[in-house]
């Protein structure tokens, strides 16, 4: 009896999803619920967003974007389509699938802090009925998706691969990329049952061109974590040879353009003022973490993380010795701090080294300010404040400065007008010439 109710569920499910009729639920609009939410509207399905951040909801049900990659005739399109936002978590049982992608962050103790996702489980479980499709998006530990989540659905009587459905499919969105898109990056999948792997890849096949099964939802977790700890590995490498370098006199970035030229075999990667965004800096303790559990101990992966954490140190020492040559000291100094989002050409702060740059020159006594065509103002942030707004570069602003500290390098900078007002300049892009005389590369 239970097979043949698993069976009705299923192709129900099934069913739904091929015609379309589905209800897509998106439970985190962000940087990557906020884009999942817009694939599936474009598809034709009706999607239902829901996020505990009113202004988002509010924004989103007003046709606004809060997201600078993402323009608002998408969100009116979308919202045409029949994309609808609310905090309300009693409507998820109106969705025939539901798709977690909200933060995994790090505890005080760099150790896995699942209190968002829990706690997104334990909202949407009242709510949770029979044939539904749950689908955990965010990065975590190998185990997670049976250890937590299926534990907590079958204690209110939710079978999982009978009554609902469990896959783990992590999200791998890289904003403001303009080469890949939802659509286009491959989606991994893996299911807690055969049946659930099979209502998984009938949910993203809808949306996405190419979906990849693996065999269980731990193998989905892993894969994450592999994914970014490979980046995170090579940066601490490269990272390591910048150092080498530096103190060779010889320019990292031409070393790497020149290798680069090999068409087998080398894969660039590059240094910078350490590592920004929500994964690389995380992901890797997430699995040093779990990898304790099994009396193992991850020392290639801690010692790149190590390397990379020391970065913004390292930077604010080549600052003091640009400084010194001039007869200047930290203390006093006026810094600009040139890009402060944790990558090129977006608006996202999460994770920015640019921000441990300010935080370690203002505990020095510099007078820190910074300029960012993509972040306006100085977001409110968990653990960091400056009282702070872009400053427009001009030949007059520029040499009002002592140093001006290249932390991100957007398209949007004119970098000739930097390099032709700024005294000093602190570069750790490689965008300026390394043989400036006004130019220190860090």
């Amino acid at each position: 009896m239970r097979d043949d109710i698993q069976s009705v569920h299923l192709e129900q499910l099934l069913t739904r999803l091929r015609e379309r009729h589905a209800v897509i639920g998106i439970i985190g609009l962000g940087y990557v619920g906020l884009p999942l939410a817009l694939r599936y509207a474009a598809e034709g399905f009706h999607v239902l967003g829901i996020d505990i951040d009113a202004a988002k909801v509010d924004q989103l049900n007003r046709g606004e974007s809060y997201i600078a990659h993402i323009k608002e005739p998408t969100i009116a399109a979308a919202r045409a389509a029949g994309l609808v936002a609310s905090s309300d978590f009693s409507r998820v049982v109106e969705a025939d699938a539901l798709i977690i992608c909200v933060p995994t962050p790090l505890t005080a103790y760099r150790e896995p802090d699942l209190s968002y996702v829990i706690g997104t489980v334990e909202s949407l479980l009242p709510h949770m009925r029979p044939g539904q499709l749950l689908s955990l998006e965010s990065t975590t530990y190998p185990g997670t998706t049976e250890e937590e989540l299926r534990p907590r659905l079958e204690a209110r009587g939710l079978r999982v691969g009978h009554d609902v459905f469990l896959v783990f499919s992590p999200e791998r969105e890289d904003p403001g990329n303009p080469d890949y898109h939802t659509r286009t990056i491959p989606k991994i999948c893996g299911g807690s049952t055969d049946a659930c792997l099979e209502a998984g890849l009938a949910l993203y096949r809808q949306a996405i061109d190419t979906v990849v099964p693996v065999s269980s939802t731990r193998a989905a977790e892993l894969t994450k974590l592999l994914e970014n700890i490979h980046r995170a590995v090579n940066i601490g490498l490269v990272n390591e040879m910048k150092i080498i370098a530096d103190r060779m006199d010889i320019d990292i970035h031409e070393v790497i353009r020149a290798a680069a030229t090999k068409p087998f075999g080398f894969t660039a990667y590059y240094p910078g003022p350490g590592l920004g965004g929500h994964c690389i800096p995380i992901d890797p303790f997430y699995l040093t973490w779990k990898a304790r559990q099994f009396g193992l101990h991850t020392r290639f992966i801690e010692l790149a993380g190590e390397i990379n954490s020391d970065m913004p140190a390292w930077v604010i020492a080549k600052v003091a010795d640009a400084l010194n040559s001039r007869s200047r000291a930290v203390m006093g100094s006026r810094i600009l701090v040139l890009g402060i989002a944790y990558k090129k050409d977006v608006e996202d702060m999460r994770e920015s080294p640019s921000v441990a740059l300010m935080e370690l020159l203002r505990a020095r006594g510099a007078v820190v300010e910074y300029s960012d065509p993509h972040v306006p103002v100085f977001p409110r942030m968990r653990e960091h404040h400056f009282d702070l707004s872009s400053v427009e570069l001009t030949p007059t602003s520029l040499a009002s400065y002592d140093v001006v500290l290249l932390a991100t390098g957007h398209s949007a900078f004119d970098y000739e007008l930097v390099r032709q007002n700024a005294s000093l300049i602190v570069d750790t892009r490689g965008v300026f010439p390394n043989r400036s005389p006004n130019v220190v590369q860090a």
